[in-house]
Parts: structure tokens; sequence; C-alpha cells
């Protein structure tokens, strides 16, 4: 099972949005069947089944092996992924794109950032999954208390000074083997009770 999946394909989406069918993958993170999810969501057992078939169909659940109970055998199965983040990718024409944001300063700037990165990381690692390779990616993630407004813009700018040095010092788009990265940092407000 994997931590996360993104998911791209709209039908698959779709089908994850439900919000029936979203409790059960969120029950699935351990094998289970459609008698044992009934009794947990409360609904019934064909009712399960039908939307886990659904789940199926998208590669969303597959199968975990089979238990005797009794005189039957029950199908178990499994999330694919223990969480699950939809690509903007999915709608199409209508997802959120950074060129069509004139104001980097905004807030639907940072958010067709974060959109495309989602959309672009979730392809290159399904692509390096299928190839059985690691994806090469940095991650860095902090607070910062600033004591004025002062202190934040005096903080933009020195940022904003050490990355384009860095950038400058190893950037060289000549090189054969070279490989561009994206490199993407966001400051916003956290979120109170975070």
């Amino acid at each position: 099972m994997l931590d996360i999946e993104v998911i791209s394909e709209p039908a698959a989406a779709i089908i994850a949005l439900d919000p029936i069918r979203g409790r059960l993958l969120a029950e699935l993170t351990e094998p289970a069947s459609a008698a044992t999810l009934a009794a947990r969501v409360g609904i019934a057992r064909q009712k399960v089944n039908y939307h886990l078939r659904a789940l199926a169909e998208h590669h969303l659940v597959t199968p975990a092996g089979e238990r005797r109970w009794g005189g039957l055998t029950e199908r178990l199965v499994v999330a694919t992924a223990a969480s699950y983040v939809v690509s903007p990718g999915a709608l199409g024409p209508a997802a959120a794109d950074p060129g069509r944001t004139a104001d980097r300063l905004s807030a639907s700037y940072l958010i067709a950032l974060a959109a495309r990165t989602v959309r672009e990381v979730g392809e290159l690692w399904r692509t390096a999954r299928a190839q059985d390779k690691r994806l090469a990616t940095l991650s860095i993630d902090t607070a910062v208390t600033f004591r004025s407004a002062a202190d934040r813009a005096a903080f933009t700018d020195e940022l904003s000074r050490a990355v384009t040095a860095l950038v400058a010092r190893y950037h060289d788009e000549t090189h054969p083997s070279g490989r561009t990265h994206r490199v993407v940092l966001a400051a916003y407000p956290k979120p109170r009770g975070d």
C-alpha cells in the first residue's frame, strides 16, 4: 500500500469523492470483506459490494486474499493507498495554472503553484514507480513567527537574495546531462490550531 496516491483520472476522482466510497477507502487501510465493511459503515453488504466494484474498476482498491467464514469464502480487499489527493489535472483545461495569474504575490498564484506541484510530482512519481525507481525530491516545511510586518519583509528580501545566489551558483543549463528541477518556496499565515 502506498502512503499517498495522486488521482489524475477524472472518473477515478468522481468515484473517490463520493462520500460513501470515500468512507470505504478510509476503512480499507487494512484488508476487509464487504460484510465487515457493511457492519462498520452501517449499510447493506450488497451496496458495499456495488461501491467496492466501482472503486476496483478505478484501481482504488485491490484484492487482498480470501478468508473462510463458516461455509463461505469472503473476498478481502484493501485500499491501494493510505490517503489520496486529487490532481488538479483531473479538471482538464479548467485546472489551476500559475501562468493565468498575473499577481505573483496573490493567494491565487500560490494556490496555482501548489496545484501545479501536485499535478507534476504526481505524474513524475507515477512514472518512477512504473519503472521501479525513486523520484528525487526535496521538501522543507517549517514555521517562523515574525515580530512585525517589517521583519517579514526583511525575511522575504533576505530569502529571495539567498535563493537567487544559490540558483546562480548551481544553475547550468549547458551541461549535457543536467536535469532541470523546479524550486517553489511559499509562505502564508499558518492556520490557527495547527
